[in-house]
């Protein structure tokens, strides 16, 4: 025989206590299969954001100082990138274009991040970008699935102390399209697109207000895999804006060739000595 228990409000609050203690003292509570998923809520920023543009590597200036293990091949490319933005023109990068950032790129957070853990899969929601999702439930490559900026994400999570309680979560990322850039300088990755990032992401051991993403890049633009950690602080009391690429970027992109438009709405150089675009389909007879 089956017993119905009723709570009086008092009970009621008593059991509302007793469960917030115990989430308090367990941390996040449990999704779907009975483990402890760790407290990653809030907003994630890039400490640096903002401040001495946005390096792959944090811990080193960018551009050439990043000492990319570049092959032969993509350094002359990356140095081309280089000249190309000393004398105004945007070289390989091609976010003025509005182009998405792409993995891996997008870790860098140029913007902040959110983190929503559901049991099938991680949600990263950007403030200035697509929402990413990793993949946890167990799920193989999909065979037809269309390549993006962003790839598609398998992901695990792992309890290394078996304490029950996951403590990081390891994702691996392929199927892409490009062009794509590690950072703003134009530091290449290969125009095969066949990419593979692999990340751990965990927080720090030492203050739960720090998240890191070991990030490992194979490319083959690489001589080999390259490592960086890549870290963000969690503001606890986010603030959200909306992000438009379009406002107020007076980049023009007519092909590959790069415009810029004047306050006055006139099309202009980028850089010096610049041909105007081809204008055989306008009728330019004076009238």
């Amino acid at each position: 025989m089956t017993k119905t228990v009723m709570l009086g409000r008092r009970s009621f609050g008593v059991l509302t206590t007793v469960i917030a203690l115990l989430l308090a003292i367990t941390g996040s509570p449990a999704i779907g299969d009975g483990m402890r998923y760790p407290d990653w809520e809030s907003q994630w920023r890039n400490p640096t954001a903002g401040r001495g543009g946005n390096p792959w590597d944090p811990t080193k200036p960018m551009g050439l100082a990043q000492q990319a293990p570049l092959t032969p091949e993509y350094q002359a490319v990356f140095e081309a990138s280089l000249r190309d933005q000393v004398n105004g023109g945007q070289g390989n990068n091609f976010r003025a274009a509005c182009v998405l950032s792409g993995m891996p790129r997008i870790m860098s957070l140029a913007a902040p991040m959110e983190i929503l853990i559901q049991p099938a899969a991680t949600l990263m929601i950007f403030q200035n970008a697509l929402p990413r999702r990793i993949y946890t439930d167990g799920r193989d490559w999909p065979a037809n699935q269309p390549p993006s900026f962003q790839g598609y994400s398998i992901g695990k999570w792992v309890d290394q102390d078996r304490d029950g309680r996951y403590r990081a979560l390891e994702a691996e990322t392929r199927n892409f399209i490009g062009p794509r850039a590690l950072e703003s300088t134009g530091l290449p990755l290969h125009k095969d697109n066949e990419t593979i990032v692999k990340e751990r992401i965990f927080l720090d051991p030492s203050n739960n207000d720090i998240l890191h993403d070991m990030v490992t890049t194979i490319d083959h633009a690489f001589t080999r895999p390259w490592t960086v950690d890549k870290t963000y602080v969690r503001e606890r009391d986010p603030k959200w804006l909306e992000y438009n690429c379009q406002e107020a970027n007076n980049h023009l992109f007519i092909g590959r060739e790069e415009y810029l438009l004047s306050a006055d709405g006139k099309l202009m150089p980028a850089k010096k000595d610049q041909l105007p675009p081809n204008l055989r389909y306008f009728d330019q007879t004076p009238k």
